[in-house]
């Protein structure tokens, strides 16, 4: 497999969703995979990277804690970013966030879109 396949995963489910546990699996399975995994977080899938929440919310029990494969995520160079308007609605700013997460606009999941990355959608 090439190296430089990519796949953006757009989450915008919250703590109480089994879908964002699908999405952060399938996100891990990409690491696995060898592709080139970007993550970007809207609406309630914010939530997920703030300090201390992913540590009590476990949707699926099957599934790894969403703790662990946030931090697959990170430890694997993989971007994660966060809507800006989405932040700013809740209340958060980027020191809210757990670190290696950033506020950045849509044009980081548009880029690699126009380059050809796959991107699904929870």
């Amino acid at each position: 497999m090439e190296t430089n396949q990519k796949l953006v995963v757009i989450i915008s489910n919250g703590l109480d969703n089994e879908r964002s546990s699908v999405a952060w699996s399938i996100a891990n399975g990409g690491i696995n995979s060898g592709l080139d995994v970007s993550i970007f977080l809207v609406s309630s899938g914010v939530d997920w990277v703030r300090k201390g929440a992913a540590d009590a919310a476990r949707p699926n029990p099957e599934d790894p804690p969403i703790g662990e494969m946030i931090q697959k995520v990170l430890d694997n160079g993989c971007a994660i970013g966060v809507c800006p308007p989405c932040a700013k609605v809740r209340g958060y700013s980027q020191e809210d966030f757990i670190d290696g997460v950033t506020i950045v606009g849509s044009s980081a999941i548009h880029e690699p879109i126009k380059a050809g990355a796959v991107a699904l959608t929870f």
